[in-house]
C-alpha cells in the first residue's frame, strides 16, 4: 500500500519519477489540497520514516539521528521524537547554521527539545551501543559535495557498524541527477518523500540507497492529477508493449531485420546482437560482414542468414530490410567508414551503436528514425565532452544527444536512461553489477532491433529492450550470482522476458 496509512511507507514502487526541485516547489500546494499544513507534512513523513526503521530493525535499542539545518534535518527531529516516546534511548546530533532554520524544521526541533530530548555536539563522542543510525542531514535540494562539518559526519556514519536508514535520499546524493561529487552516505534502506526522484534511481544512486521505499505521504491522490515527467519501467511495465501473437501469424509478420558490422578481428559482437535479435522475436534476420565470420557464426546459429559485406549484398540487403541495426564490431576502417556511408542515405529505422556512433561523432548529423545506444564514453564523444560530465548529469546529457541527434538516444549504464524528441523521458529500472562486461552493449542492440523489426516505435522498442535485457541480467543474476555473467547467458532469458505472459 502506498501512502499515509498504519504503516506509512511502501515497497511497492511506482512507475512515476519527479524531478526534485519540482516536488519542493508543489509541496505548498499539495498539502493545501489535504487541508493540512507543511508542518503537519513533516510529521507525516518522519511517521515513515520511523515505521521503516522500527520495521526493519525492531531489536535496535539505541538510535543516533544525525540532522541537518534544513527541512530534512526537521524529519530527522520528528524521528527522534518518535523513537523516544516509544523507549527507544536517542542521541541526536545537528549542524547548527549561520540562518534561522525553517519554521517547519524549527518546530520540529521544539518538540524534539521538548519532550525531553537533548541537542549534542557535532564533535562530540559517539556512544558505543548506538546500532541504528537516522541521516536526516542533507535532502534533495543538494547541488554540490556537501561541506564540514557534514562530509565528517558522514563519513563517520560509513565507517560505523549499525546500519543507516536515509531521509529521502543519502546525504550527499544529488537527487536530480544521482551524481555523487562528495562524501554521500551508504544507506542499508532510503524512505522518499511523495514521490520518486531521478537520483534515486540512476548515476550513482545503487551504490548508495540501499533498499528503496517510498511514502506519498497521503497525497497519492494528488499526485495522480499530475503529469508524468519520467516513467520508471520494469519487467512488470513489458505486456503494454509485447501482446501474445496472432495464432496464424507467419515470419513475414515479424520483421525482416538487417544487420551490419564484424570487421576482421570482431565477428562476435555482431553474432551476438543477431542471434539477440533472433531471441527477441524478429522474423526474419540477415548479417553483412566480414567474410571470415561467414562459417562460424552459421555452425553457431544457422537460422540468420550472412553475407560477406560489399557493395552489391548492402544495395540487395537494403531494398530487402524493414530495419537496420549497424555499428556492432563495424571498426572506424575504410570497410566500415563504406558501409555506414550507405546506410546513413536509407531512411529506414535503424540503431546505431558502437563504431557507428563514433563515427557518427566525428560527422554529426540529426535524423529522426534513429536509436542511439551509447554508453557514457561514446555519450561524451558524441556531445564533445569528458565522461565525468555525462555521468555528473546523465538527465541533461540525454537530453542533449536527443536534441543534437534526433530521434531516441539510450544512454546505457546503472539506471538506463531513455528519451526522444517529444520530450518523453524513462528510466529502465532492471539491471545488475553482472552486465559490467564485453558484449552486453551488442546484445541490447540485437534486441532492441528485433522489436524495431516487430514494429513497435522507436520510443517503444527502447524502453521494451532496455527492460527485456536488465530483466533477463536480474533473472540471471537471481540463479547464479553476478561475477562471470556473461552476455550470451541472457539469451534464454531474453525469450522468456519477451514472452511476458509466461515470465512469471
Amino acid at each position: 500500500m502506498t501512502g499515509h496509512s498504519k504503516r506509512a511507507y511502501s515497497d511497492s514502487l511506482p512507475h512515476s519519477v519527479w524531478p526534485a526541485d519540482w516536488i519542493r516547489q508543489a509541496e505548498p500546494a499539495a498539502a493545501a489540497s489535504l487541508g493540512i499544513s507543511l508542518y503537519d507534512l513533516m510529521q507525516r513523513a518522519g511517521k515513515a520514516a520511523y515505521d521503516l526503521a522500527r520495521d526493519e530493525y525492531p531489536a535496535s535499542s539505541h538510535w543516533l539521528v544525525l540532522c541537518g539545518h534544513g527541512n530534512n534535518g526537521g524529519d530527522g527531529y520528528v524521528v527522534a521524537r518518535l523513537a523516544a516516546e516509544a523507549g527507544v534511548a536517542v542521541t541526536l546530533i545537528a549542524c547548527e547554521g549561520a540562518r534561522p532554520l525553517p519554521p517547519e524544521a524549527a518546530a520540529a526541533r521544539r518538540d524534539w527539545l521538548a519532550c525531553g530530548g537533548a541537542v549534542e555536539p557535532v564533535n562530540g563522542r559517539w556512544p558505543e551501543t548506538i546500532d541504528l543510525i537516522i541521516d536526516g542531514l542533507l535532502g534533495t535540494g543538494l547541488g554540490a559535495a556537501p561541506r564540514a562539518p557534514y562530509d565528517a559526519l558522514i563519513e563517520a556514519a560509513n565507517r560505523h557498524r549499525a546500519p543507516t536508514v536515509a531521509l529521502d535520499i543519502p546525504s550527499g546524493l544529488l537527487a536530480a541527477s544521482g551524481a555523487a561529487p562528495g562524501a554521500v552516505i551508504r544507506a542499508a534502506h532510503t524512505v522518499t518523500f511523495i514521490g520518486l526522484k531521478p537520483g534515486l534511481l540512476t548515476g550513482q544512486a545503487r551504490d548508495w540507497v540501499g533498499q528503496l521505499h517510498q511514502s506519498t505521504l497521503g497525497l497519492a491522490d494528488w499526485l495522480a492529477k499530475q503529469r508524468v515527467p519520467i516513467q520508471r519501467f520494469t519487467a512488470e511495465t513489458l505486456p503494454q508493449w509485447l501482446q501474445p501473437r496472432r495464432p496464424c501469424s507467419h515470419k513475414g509478420d515479424h520483421g525482416r531485420l538487417l544487420l551490419v558490422g564484424g570487421d576482421r578481428g570482431f565477428g562476435g559482437a555482431i553474432r551476438m546482437a543477431a542471434e539477440a535479435a533472433l531471441r527477441s522475436g524478429a522474423g526474419l534476420v540477415r548479417v553483412l560482414t566480414h567474410i571470415e565470420h561467414i562459417a562460424p557464426l552459421l555452425a553457431a546459429r544457422p537460422e540468420l542468414m550472412a553475407q560477406a559485406l560489399d557493395g552489391e549484398t548492402l544495395d540487395q540487403a537494403l531494398d530487402w530490410a524493414d530495419v537496420l541495426v549497424v555499428g556492432p564490431g563495424l571498426g572506424q576502417g575504410e570497410w566500415g567508414k563504406n558501409a555506414l556511408k550507405v546506410l546513413q542515405a536509407s531512411d529506414k529505422p535503424a540503431l546505431w551503436d558502437a563504431d557507428a556512433l563514433n563515427l557518427l561523432a566525428l560527422n554529426p548529423e540529426k535524423r529522426q528514425n534513429r536509436v542511439m545506444t551509447p554508453h557514457p564514453g561514446e555519450a561524451a564523444r558524441l556531445l564533445g565532452c569528458r565522461t565525468a560530465d555525462i555521468e555528473s548529469d546523465r538527465l541533461l546529457a540525454v537530453r542533449n544527444l536527443v536534441s543534437r541527434y534526433g530521434g531516441v538516444a539510450v544512454l546505457k549504464g546503472a539506471g538506463t536512461l531513455i528519451a526522444d524528441e517529444q520530450g518523453q523521458m524513462a528510466i529502465a529500472d532492471v539491471g545488475n553489477a553482472g552486465m559490467a562486461s564485453g558484449g552486453m552493449g551488442d546484445v541490447l542492440s540485437g534486441v532492441i532491433g528485433g522489436l524495431l523489426a516487430q514494429k513497435l516505435s522507436l520510443y517503444d522498442a527502447a524502453c521494451a529492450g532496455c527492460v527485456v535485457h536488465g530483466a533477463a541480467a536480474d533473472r540471471l543474476a537471481e540463479r547464479q550470482g553476478t561475477r562471470g555473467m556473461l552476455a550470451t547467458d541472457l539469451l534464454p532469458d531474453i525469450l522468456h522476458f519477451v514472452n511476458p505472459e509466461w515470465a512469471k
